[in-house]
């Protein structure tokens, strides 16, 4: 009796042990994902600090932020599939180290050009971080708690874009714009240390497949012509002819693309996780939730400061009023999706965001604070109840042997979403500006903020759709 007594607590320790390391690997990708999310705001508040510091042009000074999202985002699907052929522990902990030693040299950077380079690397880490994040979660923990899981995921990732902006003003007042480097150090380090310790080591299955270079080169050049054209559409005309040609680039090299993957015997995106349903309809509808969410981001600052003729630090913290609710209510609806499923929180968080963008458009130069944070607070709650329930979908429907490239694609939908967001927010806006009325400025807001509102009912619609 007594040798059973000592075995069953030597199991319960165990166990015990085992589900408080689980909570410990939550706690390193959570980490993570706050580097990503306060390195993605905390860099546009300081940018004319940094022009000003190297005396370069507007221009130039763009490219220390459209650097990071380009190599972020071409190399997500790389390092998503070498996760499944090599395991996510060891791209995560690389992608780590990498983000963090980038980090310091971004802060020591000597000009313009070391910076643009330092911060092409940061972004690279940043893509290791973001491919191998959600499947090292999916792996470690059951179907029961993904939700929950994904929720407090999406706390972090909020609560670095919330304290982003007000940190990066804050460290560039106090100390100079290289201190925005350096605050990624201690945490990176924390989370460096967690990962190396805690993450299981997961054997792949697939280890005789071959890594296809061919799509990994065809899918950066794709990314890079894409984010070159709506990054430069603005100066160059949205209709010139060389901004039609980039795009006209962009979409022939996607086909060939996809026809390669649709032909090779072990391709960098295996088109097949598209013929599951919920898969396919949770990247869709994912997309669709960021073209929304990323119209607001770029032009709630034009309308309240400019429109509304508000200070930049009223308009900042007016804008909190989206992350806040964010913040709230992203894991209590990871958390009732895994009672409930993931279907009716996804659609009703998209069918909140519908709502959300059609009060926006209905914005005008005497519209009371109270209706836009009101707003503002409808979008965050759309974005808070529909993204842990979505996400764990899209995870949990993909096979084991492909956690790597799901958790890729769904970080690639969030940055095609950001982009298209940008996009044709920016081109509808800037086409009515140049009228140079206040009608038309308005003009601008409304439309683009009902085309947002039409690309979140599809977003509902799909949603809907899935089992």
């Amino acid at each position: 009796m007594a040798s059973e007594s000592t075995q069953m607590a030597s199991d319960s320790t165990q166990v015990a042990s085992k589900l408080s390391h689980r909570w410990l690997v939550m706690v390193s990708v959570g980490l993570g994902n706050l580097l990503g999310s306060i390195d993605s705001t905390v860099v546009n508040i300081a940018l004319p600090t940094i022009r000003r510091s190297f005396g370069t042009d507007f221009a130039t000074a763009e490219w220390v932020i459209a650097i990071y999202l380009l190599m972020a985002c071409g190399f997500l699907l790389t390092f998503g599939r070498i996760c499944d052929l090599r395991g996510q522990k060891p791209v995560h902990v690389c992608g780590l180290a990498t983000f963090v030693a980038s980090s310091a040299l971004c802060g020591l950077a000597p000009s313009v050009a070391m910076l643009i380079l330092f911060r092409a690397v940061q972004g690279l880490g940043a893509a290791m971080i973001m491919s191998s994040g959600q499947a090292i979660l999916t792996q470690t923990f059951p179907p029961s708690l993904r939700g929950k899981v994904f929720g407090m995921q999406l706390l972090m990732v909020y609560v670095g874009y919330m304290t982003g902006p007000m940190l990066g003003g804050w460290l560039t007042d106090r100390f100079t714009w290289r201190a925005i480097f350096y605050i990624n150090a201690p945490i990176g380090l924390v989370a460096l240390l967690l990962s190396v310790m805690f993450t299981p080591w997961v054997k792949q299955a697939n280890k005789a497949e071959r890594f296809d270079f061919t799509g990994a080169v065809l899918f950066l050049a794709t990314c890079s012509l894409l984010l070159i054209a709506l990054n430069q559409g603005h100066a160059y005309g949205w209709t010139s002819s060389y901004i039609v040609r980039m795009f006209a680039a962009a979409v022939l090299l996607l086909a060939v693309f996809v026809l390669i993957e649709s032909r090779t015997g072990s391709p960098l995106l295996d088109l097949s996780l598209f013929r599951v349903p919920t898969f396919s309809l949770s990247a869709a509808s994912g997309t669709c939730n960021y073209v929304a969410m990323f119209t607001i981001s770029f032009l709630m600052p034009f309308y309240l400061i400019q429109g509304h003729g508000l200070s930049s630090s009223s308009a900042g913290m007016l804008m909190t009023a989206q992350p806040v609710v964010m913040v709230i209510a992203a894991p209590m609806s990871g958390a009732i999706s895994d009672r409930v499923g993931t279907r009716w929180p996804a659609m009703l968080g998209m069918a909140l965001m519908a709502v959300a963008m059609y009060l926006l458009s209905r914005l005008g130069p005497t519209t009371s604070l109270a209706y836009i944070a009101t707003a503002m607070g409808t979008a965050g709650l759309g974005v808070g109840v529909f993204l842990a329930p979505n996400d764990s979908a899209l995870m949990g429907s993909a096979p084991k042997n492909r956690q790597g490239i799901a958790g890729a694609i769904l970080a690639t939908s969030r940055y095609i979403g950001m982009i298209l967001g940008v996009g044709i927010s920016g081109a509808i806006f800037t086409t009515f500006i140049r009228l140079n009325t206040q009608a038309a400025f308005y003009g601008g807001i409304r439309v683009s903020f009902l085309v947002a509102s039409a690309v979140s009912c599809i977003g509902c619609i799909a949603s809907a759709s899935r089992k």
